[in-house]
């Protein structure tokens, strides 16, 4: 028996960790150093068993007790002490291939793999009701910001109309550099790699793959919508100039890269989702816009609550293992097993909404033309843009610094739609006065 803070705590569960990354030796050291403190929430000790690893002589930089420390997966799976695992390789194999051998040994699983949850979710959440086990998946989306738990439970008397996230730090510790410092993208990335914000292939972070897996989770909890994040359509800030930062600062404007699902009515009067993730022209002052440097930050918009705000670290060791240890506390006293049975519910109502057709979304919209600078021009540019029923809001065009050198027009457009726009760009790219191909991305005011 332990005492603490008056509480005698008799019980324990033994749990176990599945890769000693930098996410699980957090995890551990979580578990090993305050015992006392995740007794005094799950009522009981998380007592470490088992940690699986692929090499025993790699260097941990956690100490672990003599005999947790294994290479064999069956000392989890074989073991039925065992009841809760927190799984955390990353990828999707074999991470996938565990997940299921860990719940058809008994297991409830957690996970921080957002990759997995996406593409597999549905498949692993399905496989573990047949089981009667649970899956719980707070670190996978937004790191240390309970933002799972808050739309699954706090969030349960509300219908959700609108979700706005800045959901990869990576990219949002780039465009903050670039708006603060006004250095180059290249130069920005080459800095994150150093400071171990991005990874030596930061692709998946900057072309907004990262941010699309992590939507389509939210979509799922938020709208009951199973949607493949591979088809949520997604820009990255890959190929953003910065021009279109020093002239989004000119009008009063953030550029952040935005995660968007919202329930929208199509034209015959029908609910969908409008899903997308793309780099957006914020209002500076607006929350989301001052959002800065490595972090994330999730706007809510619900019926009966109105908008809240989550905001805090994305990413990193401890605030991840912070969501991951949660995860297994409120798993091993219960909680979850309550909880993943309401997904379960909603899952089975996902026909209710599904993703509506993109080019039917509406919103304002800024475009940069880099053009010829003779007369008409311009006339040229409005004609592609009301062709379209596409109204401009305002315009901006600097004088050349030299006769004969092309210039930047920027238009800021009312509402319109994101497929009118397409085919206006698509037009404009085709005249003979426009010399590269048009920039454009969405506003948010």
């Amino acid at each position: 028996m332990v005492a603490v803070f008056g509480l005698n705590i008799m019980e324990k569960t033994k749990v176990a960790i599945i890769g000693l990354g930098t996410v699980g030796s957090g995890v551990a050291r979580l578990l090993l150093d305050f015992g006392d403190r995740t007794a005094r929430h799950a009522g009981r000790t998380l007592w470490l068993e088992k940690v699986v690893v692929r090499d025993l002589q790699r260097a941990r930089d956690c100490d672990l007790p003599q005999g947790v420390l294994t290479d064999q997966l069956s000392d989890v799976i074989d073991d039925p002490e065992i009841k809760v695992v927190a799984q955390l390789i990353g990828g999707l194999e074999p991470a996938r291939t565990i997940m299921l051998q860990l719940l058809e040994s008994g297991k409830d699983v957690v996970t921080a793999n957002k990759a997995l949850v996406a593409v597999h979710g549905p498949e692993i959440f399905d496989r573990a009701r047949e089981l009667g086990r649970s899956v719980a998946f707070e670190a996978s989306v937004a790191g240390g910001i309970p933002i799972i738990a808050n739309i699954g439970q706090c969030l349960s008397a509300n219908q959700i109309q609108t979700l706005h996230g800045i959901l990869n730090g990576t990219s949002n510790f780039i465009l903050s550099k670039m708006h603060e410092d006004g250095a180059a993208y290249e130069e920005v990335v080459a800095e994150a790699q150093r400071l171990g914000y991005a990874e030596a292939d930061p692709a998946m972070d900057v072309d907004g793959t990262d941010a699309a897996q992590k939507l389509a989770i939210l979509a799922h909890l938020g709208f009951g919508a199973r949607v493949d994040w591979d088809d949520i359509p997604r820009t990255g800030i890959d190929t953003l100039d910065l021009a279109d930062v020093r002239y989004a600062e000119k009008m009063g404007y953030k550029i952040k890269l935005l995660a968007v699902a919202q329930l929208v009515d199509d034209p015959a009067g029908n609910g969908g989702l409008e899903l997308h993730v793309s780099p957006t022209l914020v209002k500076a002052g607006r929350p989301l816009a001052e959002v800065s440097g490595p972090y994330n930050a999730i706007r809510v918009e619900a019926d009966a609550v109105g908008q809240l705000l989550f905001y805090g670290p994305g990413a990193g060791q401890m605030p991840t293992a912070s969501a991951v240890v949660a995860d297994m506390i409120d798993t091993a006293v219960g909680r979850t097993a309550i909880t993943f049975q309401t997904l379960e519910l909603w899952s089975n109502r996902q026909a209710r909404v599904g993703a509506s057709d993109y080019a039917s979304a509406r919103g304002r919209f800024y475009l940069r033309v880099t053009v010829d600078d003779h007369p008409g021009v311009l006339a040229q540019i409005t004609k592609a843009l009301g062709e379209q029923e596409i109204s401009i809001a305002s315009v901006l065009q600097h004088e050349p610094d030299n006769d004969g050198q092309p210039i930047q027009l920027v238009i800021m457009t009312h509402e319109t739609t994101a497929g009118a726009m397409s085919t206006a760009c698509d037009k404009m790219s085709k005249l003979s006065c426009v010399k590269t191909e048009p920039v454009r991305m969405w506003v948010r005011d």
